[in-house]
């Protein structure tokens, strides 16, 4: 809507919705949305199609895709499908971002190899007591000859109690803060590493999440992704890639809440005639789309410069927190619209509202990135 594509990337998006109403929507039920359970077969019949690991090179598994291109797909399958479900099927993307970056070409094929196969690789940063401050995480690595010794407690992995592959961040050196943070890629049989509690979450539903308890787990030094204290550069540059990306999830989410509201003003009545004539209501709905139209424009822009090599991180932190914030307003408007119907399970706009919230928190919570707008402000204007 507004924005030139071409033949090529219309055809991409009209893919990608025929498979989200016919293949996802079916599928992620009500009952099936509440019980979290992760539904494999739609996961193998999303990893056929491509759309588990579109992000990644082709000769590692993925499809290849620009950041554009991820982009437009991804808007689709959220907005007819589940964004938790494509959270969930989807983490390889973001697990494979460090390796990558800063592994060796053996390192990437390795990888690779569990992503060709159809296996979840999942990425494991935050901990209990380090979360927004990624630089302070307690997660240890100690080096014992040709090894590594791993032990600490991850926290809110997605994907993580599905996954045959990690990539995990661990210190070498916590009095050296950030400069001491290290990757590493490690394997689920790994002895010494188990998952724990699943959270039972308010959203993203499908989209399995996890601790990862980490004892005296043993990995060959081989399995360090790049050179020790460079995992946290690593973490962000992937995160700056990514949360454009993650922010159109937002937008998804947005327009199908308006796309729900509008066709239910159209039918709910009072007074005599449909609420959507009334002027204050269209005031509302006009607001929720000027809203998710400027979401819309400030990811594509975003991913369109990421895709030219200029990797904006303030863009980056503008783009996410916009359109997590709006996207909170949006669907929150729309369940006023439903009025009580809005606040029941039967209606579709009850689950989007509780998908919104995510985004505020996750890669980053929005106070956080107003911080790193402020900071790149301060250095940016005399």
């Amino acid at each position: 809507m507004s924005i030139a594509l071409t033949e090529d990337q219309i055809g991409l998006q009209e893919m990608a919705r025929e498979f989200a109403i016919k293949e996802i929507a079916p599928v992620i039920t009500k009952e099936r949305e509440q019980s979290g359970e992760f539904p494999w077969d739609l996961y193998h019949k999303m990893f056929e199609a491509g759309y588990c690991t579109m992000g990644l090179p082709e000769e590692y598994g993925g499809l290849g895709l620009s950041i554009f291109e991820q982009m437009l797909i991804r808007e689709q399958l959220s907005q007819y499908g589940d964004r938790g479900f494509l959270a969930g099927s989807s983490s390889a993307n973001m697990s494979f971002g460090p390796v990558l970056n800063g592994g060796t070409e053996e390192q990437k094929r390795y990888y690779g190899d569990f992503i060709r196969q159809g296996k979840i690789a999942a990425f494991a940063l935050t901990e209990p007591e380090s979360g927004s401050d990624a630089a302070s995480i307690r997660t240890t690595a100690v080096r014992d000859g040709d090894d590594y010794i791993l032990n600490g407690t991850k926290c809110f992995v997605t994907s993580g109690g599905l996954a045959s592959i990690y990539t995990i961040l661990a210190t070498v050196d916590r009095s050296k803060g950030y400069k001491g943070i290290t990757c590493f890629m490690v394997e689920r049989d790994t002895p010494g590493l188990s998952v724990g509690k699943e959270e039972d979450k308010l959203g993203f539903r499908m989209s399995n999440t996890v601790d990862l308890i980490l004892d005296n787990v043993r990995v060959p030094a081989d399995h360090r992704i790049g050179e020790e204290g460079q995992g946290f550069y690593l973490a962000m540059k992937n995160l700056d890639r990514t949360r454009p990306v993650g922010a159109i999830g937002a937008v998804a989410i947005a327009q199908a809440a308006i796309d729900h509201t509008v066709r239910y003003t159209k039918v709910r009545k009072t007074f005599g005639r449909p609420i959507i004539e009334n002027q204050a209501v269209q005031h509302i709905l006009a607001d929720m789309q000027i809203k998710t139209t400027t979401g819309r424009h400030l990811c594509y822009n975003a991913a369109r410069l990421i895709d030219e090599g200029v990797v904006d991180s303030e863009l980056g932190s503008i783009t996410k927190t916009f359109c997590s914030d709006m996207v909170m307003e949006v669907t929150t408007m729309a369940v006023q619209l439903f009025g009580g119907y809005g606040y029941c399970k039967d209606y579709p706009v009850e689950r989007l509202f509780r998908d919104a919230k995510l985004f505020a928190i996750f890669e980053g919570a929005n106070q956080i990135q107003r911080n790193v707008i402020a900071k790149s402000m301060m250095r940016r204007i005399n």
